[in-house]
């Protein structure tokens, strides 16, 4: 088991990393959140709750909680208010107490909706992790962003409400369909790109391994990424500065989300393609080397992930896309560029710039 700790004063919490241990979760949320505790409250998806929460509700049992389970359906179109409201209804009708934990299984989607219930019903009550794909184990699960989509933009409600413990069994990876683990992988990349050259050039050296879950390798690069993670955190916890790095491929990624209504695209795709718009506009702006950007679309496109913005979507529909994203002030964007693999550089663009810019021919 490795531990990394998120260092936030009266708001720390560990990141555990094993593998097959979910059985044994119950007295890690026990010794979380400690022993006033009566109810806990697992909220899983369609997908995922047959796998994995069985075990996980055996255990939190096994460690003095009455537990209650709350499944939403598989999908991020199901991350809005709708679901949500349900979500409130079903952790009214199960008597839950601020002592109450709500423990997250599943991935993103699950972990973003669970996380903004626990931070607003009661106002607040104690929040566990237990993130089962590789997207959700390196990033969504830490940090304490949590939050659900509008129609007019992805995570435009929300707020921070940090954990008091992320759980984290790669094991459970071996269950994803093979594209939502190359999606995953996205993100890893992104790390690699903003914060760790050795870690994107182990990355490009090792992608047949990636890919079949190299076990050794997917714990480490695992770990990597969490570290990596944890570190941005804990010197900008409410994203005010330093933090908004993390956002690398994402304000392009969020707008094709929303444009293609969260079906055609998972989020690590989205992002991938927009990872390389971004490289491409800091060749442009004259910050990053060519010879970068051909090996940041390479990566991506050797682990099977796509790289160009969907033939359909125009620069105006992308340009109003970004406009919306919460991030922006005054219609401009803090848009984050790269210098080199590994050292990025912040631009304030407007959306069109942005936009004309992705759908640009290389």
């Amino acid at each position: 088991m490795q531990e990394i700790r998120v260092s936030l004063g009266d708001r720390s919490y560990p990141i555990l990393i094993g593998a097959g241990w979910l059985d044994g979760i119950g007295a890690r949320v026990r010794a979380a959140v400690g022993g006033q505790a009566i109810r806990a409250v697992v909220i899983s998806d369609s997908r995922v709750a047959p796998l994995y929460v069985p075990a996980v509700a055996a255990s939190l049992r096994a460690a003095d909680f009455a537990v209650a389970e709350i499944q939403i359906p598989e999908g991020e179109q199901h991350k809005n208010l709708a679901w949500l409201a349900l979500v409130y209804d079903r952790l009214i009708e199960a008597h839950i107490e601020r002592s109450s934990p709500i423990v997250a299984v599943g991935g993103g989607v699950v972990g973003d909706l669970a996380g903004f219930a626990a931070a607003t019903i009661l106002r607040g009550v104690p929040f566990v992790q237990v993130p089962t794909t590789l997207l959700a184990q390196v990033d969504a699960s830490i940090g304490g962003k949590t939050g659900i989509n509008h129609a007019s933009g992805k995570n435009l409600i929300g707020a921070f409400h940090q954990p008091r413990l992320v759980a984290i069994d790669i094991d459970t990876l071996k269950s994803l369909a093979r594209r939502e683990y190359v999606a995953g992988l996205a993100e890893v990349v992104k790390y690699g790109a903003i914060l760790d050259a050795e870690l994107f050039a182990r990355l490009d050296r090792n992608v047949p391994a990636v890919l079949r879950q190299d076990a050794p390798l997917l714990s480490e690069v695992v770990a990597t990424s969490c570290r990596l993670k944890a570190m941005v955190v804990e010197g900008d916890e409410r994203e005010g500065a330093y933090r908004a790095i993390l956002n690398f491929g994402h304000t392009l990624g969020h707008a094709i989300e929303t444009l293609t209504e969260y079906r055609r695209l998972l989020h690590g795709e989205a992002v991938a393609i927009g990872m390389v718009c971004a490289a491409r506009l800091s060749q442009v702006l004259g910050w990053l080397p060519r010879s970068d950007v051909e090996r940041i679309e390479g990566l991506l496109r050797r682990l099977g992930l796509p790289t160009a913005v969907p033939s359909d979507l125009s620069a105006d529909q992308l340009a109003l896309a970004v406009e919306a994203d919460k991030k922006a002030v005054g219609g401009k964007i803090k848009f984050v560029c790269l210098e080199a693999i590994g050292k990025t550089r912040f631009e304030v663009l407007s959306a069109v710039e942005i936009a004309n810019a992705a759908v640009a021919q290389p």
